[in-house]
């Protein structure tokens, strides 16, 4: 594996799951787009009142929106390119350390990713009251698990097609992502709460090694 990881081609029984779950979500945002949105994606700290099909109501930060809002879509486009790095990077991530550790590290960077969006938004743009879908934090989580697993294995870009080695692509994206969020480029993107799926990601990879479990349950 470690010569070429790509090599594994089944979908693992968590990866499955998670794509499975994400689908419903993107179908309920689909059929039952106003309810889904109030109650499951992501809020900013408060309440804020706002107009329904039903008159007006509130929407605001509930603790279940940390996790209910990584399996909510935008659109096709979204759900499709996070759903395609899932099962690209995921179900080598999932063979190496099975599929319970790998679901416990997935959530844990979706809700890191999740409270670094809304201290983001508390601390630096109170009063932008804008919700936050995608499994993009759980995501890049994912990406820099591989990185670290794999540093030396060789990846393609989609868009430009560039190879190189997984430690620069994870760099890389942590640089942009950085750099974006900084200066307010590709506004509507939560480039924050990208990065902060990866420091939780890295904080409990750090952690499982020092605690000696770094394989852990299969």
């Amino acid at each position: 594996m470690r010569q070429d990881p790509f090599a594994v081609s089944s979908v693992p029984p968590m990866i499955k799951w998670l794509l499975i779950a994400n689908g419903v979500g993107f179908l309920f945002l689909l059929y039952a787009p106003e309810p889904t949105m109030q109650y499951f994606a992501l809020w900013p700290f408060g309440e804020f009142g706002v107009a329904t099909a039903h008159g007006p109501d509130t929407v605001g930060f509930q603790f279940w929106q940390l996790l209910s809002y990584g399996f909510l879509h935008g659109g096709f486009g979204h759900l499709f390119f996070n759903m395609f790095g899932l099962w690209m990077f995921g179900r080598i991530v999932e063979q190496v350390w099975g599929g319970q550790r790998f679901l416990i590290y997935y959530l844990i960077c979706v809700i890191g990713a999740g409270v670094t969006q809304v201290l983001v938004l508390y601390f630096f743009s109170p009063g932008h009251i804008v919700p936050t879908v995608g499994a993009s934090g759980g995501l890049f989580g994912i990406l820099l698990a591989f990185g670290m697993m794999f540093p030396n294995a060789r990846v393609m870009l989609l868009i430009p097609p560039i190879p190189m080695t997984a430690k620069w692509l994870v760099i890389g994206y942590g640089a942009l992502e950085l750099f974006f969020g900084v200066t307010g480029t590709q506004a509507g993107v939560a480039h924050f709460a990208h990065l902060g799926g990866m420091a939780a990601g890295f904080a409990l990879i750090m952690y499982w090694r020092n605690q000696g479990t770094m394989m852990g349950p299969r």
